[in-house]
């Protein structure tokens, strides 16, 4: 039997006192990925900042990786994330510092101590994303595929058994998508890592087919059909 790593159960998501999202179901097995689609401000980050602690589930049952969800507070969190990784669109990498510096701050942020550990780690998650020798260049000397190589290189650092990405390739080209979604597929397909994807890039999704969740009009539809907006 499969691994459930997300299972939420009649869930209210709420943005302040705002109801996003109502009677959200929504169960995510072990190794799978899994498109969450819907038009700007229908709730994807919402529901993705859920998942990873960031807004309290008030209403309804929710698990991420064995968390409850409902009894989620500032303490839990940090362990919580360790199971997590999350890949931002705008790469949120530390401008003063270069790339093997901008990783090891991560792992020490996260309670690693070992010099010699944390330096194997970080050669590993870079080699992982075919950045082997990029380790030290500064962010703003890399180009925008590669600063995203580096931010999924962060997410994969505690070896997370999901990780969650919003938008990941808003902000690059066609040709720079499609090679950081051959490498997503490819860590999900390698790791057995649940990949959980916010996207309403139409193009991407045609062409690297997976499952498809839907956020519309207050509502999340599960394995909603492909209809272009």
């Amino acid at each position: 039997m499969a691994e459930i790593i997300v299972e939420l159960k009649h869930a209210n998501i709420y943005q302040g006192p705002n109801l996003i999202l109502q009677d959200v179901n929504l169960s995510v097995d072990k190794g799978q990925f899994c498109y969450l689609v819907g038009k700007t401000g229908t709730g994807k980050s919402s529901l993705l900042k859920t998942l990873y602690g960031d807004l309290p589930l008030r209403e309804g049952e929710g698990q991420v990786t064995g968390f409850n969800l409902r009894e989620m507070d500032w303490k839990k969190v940090p362990y919580l994330r360790r199971m997590l990784g999350v890949v931002f669109q705008d790469f949120q990498l530390l401008t003063d510092r270069n790339v093997n510096d901008n990783l090891k701050f991560v792992l020490k942020a996260t309670g690693w101590k070992d010099t010699r550990l944390m330096d194997e780690k970080v050669a590993d998650v870079l080699d992982k994303v075919g950045l082997k020798a990029k380790g030290f260049k500064m962010p703003f000397e890399m180009s925008g595929g590669e600063q995203q190589r580096v931010d999924i290189a962060r997410a994969l650092l505690n070896s997370p058994k999901l990780i969650l990405a919003d938008e990941p390739t808003g902000n690059l080209d066609p040709e720079t998508s499609d090679e950081i979604m051959q490498l997503l597929f490819q860590i999900s397909r390698d790791y057995g890592t649940t990949i959980m994807m916010a996207t309403h890039d139409y193009r991407v999704i045609n062409k690297f087919p997976a499952r498809m969740v839907r956020t519309e009009r207050g509502q999340m539809i599960d394995n909603a059909s492909l209809t272009i907006e």
